[in-house]
C-alpha cells in the first residue's frame, strides 16, 4: 500500500539530500535539551576507552517537521545526533548524567514533512573531549503535511506473567513480524513493562520443555526503587528484535497499570507481601520518572507528568493518547451518578472534548489504555469503565456517555478506539440503538495484544454502549506461552485517495486474522 515503510530501510520519502538537511538545519530548534550545530572533534587514535551507546536508539512523538530522538550512554557524556548521510549535519545534544540514568533526548524541529531521515547517535566523553562512541543508527519518519496515505501499528503488554526474553525461543519475536509489516509509527498502548511481575530463570511449559528467561537484577523482584523501575525498560531493550524495531519505527507511548502496579490508582495502599513499600503515591512518581527517562516521549509530556496528548499525521489522522490512570477515582463498587468523576479527571476530559471538537482530521483515533466496553474486574469493582450491568450508565460510564454525546451533538465523526490490555484480539462495533447511553455516533473499537505475555480469555461486553463482538480470537489453552502463539498486534492503513481506513489484526507471525474496511463516516 502507498505510504508503507519497511523498518530498517534507510531510503527517504521524498529523497533527502544534504542541501535539504542544511536548509532544515537553519530552522532546527532543540529547546532546552540541546545547543548549537557543531561536529565533535576526532578521537585521538591512541585512546581506546570510549563511551558506549548502551541500549540502541529510539524515536517518537513525531510531527510534520521533527520529533524526539532518544539514547543512553554508559557514563556522563555529551549526546550528538548526526542527520542524513555521512556528509550531513551534526546536532549537539545535552550532557547526560546519573540524574537521568544517563538517558537523553533531543527534540528535532525544522525537518522536511513526510520524510525518512536516517540518524546516528554518538556520545562524547566529558573527561576526554574528542573521544566519541561508535554510532548507533536509526531512522525517524516525520509526519506528512498533506493527505498522503498513512499506516501504523499498535499493541501492548510486553513481558508479562513471567514470560520474558528467551533467546532460544526467538526473544520478543513478534517485533520481527511487525518490522516486516512496517508502518509510519507504532502506538504502544500501555503495559510497556511489567514492573510488578518479576521473572524466574526457568518456567516449565505445559506440554513439556522449559522457557528460559534472561533475568537481570531489576527483573528478579518486584520494582520499588527508582533504579528498579528503570531496569524494567532497560530489560526490554536487551531484546534484539525490539531494539531493532525501536530504532526503525517512531513510537507513541502511553502507560496503563503494570508500569507501576496492577490496577493502581492514586492514594491506593497495596496489600502485597512482596513489597516493603505499599503506598502507590510513593511508588508511582518513581515509576513515572523511569518511564519518561526511558521512552521517547516529548519532554513537555514529562514536565506535565501525564501522557495525554494529540499526535497529528496530516489531514487524515489525529491520535488522541488518553491517560486512564493518573486522574482516576479509586477502584470500587462504581455505582455513583456523578458524570464529573471517572477515569480521566476534569482537566483531561475538557481537553479531550475540546480537541475532538477542534479536529479536522478525517479519522480521530482514541488511544485508550483500557477497552471501553469490556468488563475488567479489580477487587470490589471494575478497573475500567464497564460495570457489566443492564440499564443506563452509572459510575465511570457516565463520563464517556457525555463525551460521546457531546461529540455527536457537535458533528464529530470518524472516531475509532484502539486499545490493548486484555491479551487477545477483537473488533467491537458500538451502536446507540442497542444500548442505553443516549445518542452518539456509532463507532468501532479494536483490541490487540499481548506482545509477549500470557494470552487472555475473551471477556464479557457491557451492554451500556450497545457493543457487538464482530470478531474475537479463540481462547488460548491454560498456561499457554508465547511459543503457542496467541500474541497479536494491529495495523491501521488510511488510503490517501479514498480516505478509507483498513484495520487488520495480525498474529505473532504477522498473519491477518481479521480485517475490515471503514469508509469515511463509518
Amino acid at each position: 500500500m502507498a505510504g508503507r515503510r519497511r523498518p530498517g530501510r534507510v531510503s527517504t520519502r521524498p529523497g533527502l539530500r544534504r542541501r535539504d538537511l542544511l536548509a532544515a538545519a537553519g530552522g532546527l530548534a532543540l529547546g532546552a535539551l540541546a545547543g548549537r550545530l557543531d561536529p565533535p572533534r576526532s578521537a585521538p587514535a591512541f585512546l581506546r576507552d570510549r563511551p558506549l551507546v548502551t541500549h540502541g536508539v529510539q524515536s517518537g512523538d513525531v510531527t510534520a517537521d521533527g520529533g524526539v530522538v532518544w539514547a543512553r550512554a554508559d557514563r556522563p557524556a555529551r549526546m550528538w545526533v548526526e542527520l542524513g548521510d555521512r556528509a550531513g549535519v551534526r546536532v549537539r545534544g545535552p550532557v547526560v548524567g546519573a540524574e537521568s540514568d544517563h538517558t537523553a533526548k533531543v527534540v528535532l524541529r525544522g525537518l522536511p514533512p513526510g520524510t525518512d531521515v536516517p540518524f546516528r547517535v554518538r556520545f562524547e566523553d566529558l573527561d576526554a573531549p574528542g573521544v566519541v562512541s561508535e554510532p548507533a543508527e536509526g531512522t525517524i519518519r516525520t509526519a506528512p503535511a498533506d493527505a498522503r496515505s498513512v499506516s501504523f501499528l499498535w499493541s501492548g503488554d510486553l513481558g508479562g506473567q513471567g514470560w520474558g526474553i528467551d533467546p532460544a525461543a526467538g526473544g520478543y519475536r513478534i517485533f520481527r513480524a511487525m518490522a516486516a509489516v512496517g508502518g509510519d509509527f507504532f502506538l504502544f498502548s500501555g503495559d510497556t513493562v511489567y514492573a510488578d511481575m518479576p521473572l524466574t530463570a526457568t518456567v516449565p511449559l505445559p506440554g513439556g520443555g522449559t522457557w528460559r528467561n534472561l533475568v537481570t537484577p531489576a527483573k528478579a523482584a518486584v520494582a520499588e526503587t527508582l533504579d528498579e523501575y528503570r531496569g524494567q525498560y532497560a530489560y526490554n531493550l536487551e531484546d534484539e528484535a525490539f531494539r531493532a524495531f525501536a530504532a526503525a519505527v517512531p513510537q507513541v507511548n502511553q502507560w496503563d497499570d503494570h508500569e507501576v502496579a496492577n490496577g493502581w490508582y492514586g492514594g491506593e495502599v497495596l496489600d502485597d507481601p512482596r513489597r516493603r513499600e505499599q503506598r502507590v503515591d510513593v511508588l508511582a512518581p518513581r515509576a513515572k520518572q523511569a518511564f519518561f527517562e526511558w521512552v521517547p516521549t516529548h519532554p513537555r509530556v514529562a514536565r506535565r507528568q501525564t501522557v495525554y496528548r494529540r499526535i497529528s499525521h496530516g489531514p487524515l489522522l489525529d491520535v488522541f493518547v488518553v491517560d486512564m490512570r493518573t486522574f482516576r477515582d479509586p477502584n470500587g463498587p462504581d455505582r455513583y451518578a456523578d458524570p464529573r468523576r471517572g477515569l480521566l479527571g476534569a482537566v483531561q476530559r475538557a481537553w479531550l472534548e475540546r480537541e475532538l471538537a477542534a479536529s479536522t482530521a478525517t479519522w480521530k483515533v482514541l488511544a485508550n489504555d483500557l477497552p471501553l466496553g469490556l468488563v475488567i474486574p479489580d477487587g470490589p469493582g471494575p478497573d475500567g469503565a464497564a460495570q457489566g450491568l443492564e440499564g443506563p450508565p452509572l459510575g465511570r460510564e457516565l463520563e464517556f456517555a457525555e463525551i460521546l454525546q457531546r461529540a455527536h451533538a457537535g458533528g464529530v465523526t470518524g472516531i475509532v478506539m484502539l486499545t490493548a490490555d486484555v491479551h487477545y484480539a477483537a473488533a467491537h462495533r458500538y451502536d446507540p440503538a442497542r444500548g442505553s447511553a443516549g445518542e452518539f455516533t456509532p463507532f468501532w473499537e479494536f483490541v490487540a495484544g499481548p506482545l509477549n505475555a500470557a494470552p487472555g480469555q475473551p471477556r464479557a461486553l457491557d451492554p451500556t454502549f450497545g457493543p457487538e463482538v464482530v470478531f474475537a480470537t479463540a481462547p488460548a489453552p491454560d498456561g499457554a506461552s508465547p511459543l503457542d502463539g496467541h500474541q497479536y498486534f494491529g495495523e491501521v492503513s488510511i488510503d490517501g485517495s479514498t480516505r478509507v481506513m483498513t484495520v487488520r489484526l495480525r498474529d505473532i507471525d504477522g498473519a491477518v486474522v481479521y480485517a475490515v474496511d471503514l469508509p469515511t463516516g463509518a
